[in-house]
């Protein structure tokens, strides 16, 4: 089992940027694909970003692509999303989440409670126009 805490969150103008980090612990952080998914408010929570256990693969929604960047520093058990040239519609709660293993193929229709085992609790961000 890997816990998950989320920080980074925040108020911004558009057109800004943050960057949201997510600290692990447990043993097998290393061996989990990692993602960022999102949820606004009425709305389902999607996947928005994944990245292999290696961090040599990823994986971007089409909504951020360009925009956000995800990377992860397995000697600190981190996974970090850098996200730039926010715009309201990224306010959302973010989520960090442990997959259960090395990599697999995500896709907007990712069945984010089936694949990733452990979730944080969410860190707000909230663009102003």
């Amino acid at each position: 089992q890997v816990q998950l805490v989320e920080s980074g969150g925040g108020l911004v103008q558009a057109g800004g940027s943050l960057r949201l980090s997510c600290a692990a612990s447990g043993r097998t952080f290393d061996m989990r694909a990692m993602g960022w998914s999102r949820q606004a408010p009425g709305k389902e929570r999607d996947i928005v970003a994944a990245i292999s256990w290696n961090g040599g693969t990823t994986y971007y929604a089409d909504s951020v692509k360009g925009r956000f960047t995800i990377s992860r520093d397995n000697a600190k058990n981190t996974v970090y999303l850098q996200m730039n040239s926010l715009n309201p519609e990224d306010t959302a709660f973010y989520y960090c989440a442990a997959d259960k293993g090395l990599w697999r193929q995500y896709n907007s229709r990712t069945p984010l409670t089936g694949y990733f085992a452990s979730w944080g609790q969410g860190t707000q961000v909230t663009v102003s126009s």
